[in-house]
């Protein structure tokens, strides 16, 4: 699963642009910003709202996850109507194809250095806690690049972008608002969440 913002200004636009075959750009669903949910294409098609990233072992994000658009430039905050028909919407689709909530992800989680959205002000948290989603509020580590750049491996981040496009990825979903240099609350939410939540299950400690 993997969420975006449509980046337009505005919901008719943002339509126009995922049902018009010559764009090469479509969802499953789009969520105007007063909540009303949009089915464009069925979630057992292949929609082309990814384009070219990796999470974990899998680069073809497209055919192997159901993509949602919400109706936001990337600047403004995400609206209450809005949050409320995602998380109505995201139980069923996990249901369905059995997508725990680890595998629900930002644009910017599998597409790093390429796209921001759904961006720091999107809610993760909220999602965290109603269980559609991960979060972590670990305490502060000391910080240790390798080591970090390991446990974003091991979460699932594609470990060959540079290491400054990776930590801004994860900051962008787990610490935003964070600036500079690897800093110790990167490092503890990091380690947290590839102990919690490996990738690859079968490489998770007993």
């Amino acid at each position: 699963m993997v969420i975006h913002y449509t980046a337009m200004a505005s919901l008719t636009a943002a339509r126009a642009t995922l049902c018009n075959p010559q764009t090469e750009v479509s969802a499953h669903y789009l969520i105007g910003r007063d909540g009303a949910v949009e089915a464009l294409v069925p979630e057992d098609l292949r929609a082309w709202h990814a384009g070219a990233g990796r999470w974990g072992n899998v680069q073809d994000i497209n055919s192997r996850s159901v993509g949602i658009e919400l109706d936001n430039t990337g600047l403004a905050p995400f609206s209450a109507p809005q949050m409320l028909a995602l998380e109505r919407l995201l139980p069923p689709i996990m249901g369905r194809w059995a997508i725990p909530p680890e595998r629900v992800i930002g644009h910017s989680d599998c597409a790093i250095g390429r796209k921001i959205d759904p961006g720091p002000r999107f809610d993760w948290r909220r999602l965290a806690l109603r269980g559609l989603a991960i979060w972590s509020d670990a305490g502060p580590q000391a910080a240790d690049a390798a080591a970090f750049g390991a446990a974003l491996t091991r979460l699932g981040y594609d470990p060959d972008p540079p290491a400054d496009a990776r930590l801004a990825a994860f900051r962008l979903r787990f610490n935003p608002g964070q600036k500079g240099p690897l800093a110790s609350t990167d490092m503890g939410r990091a380690l947290d969440l590839a102990a919690r939540f490996p990738v690859d299950r079968r490489a998770a400690p007993a």
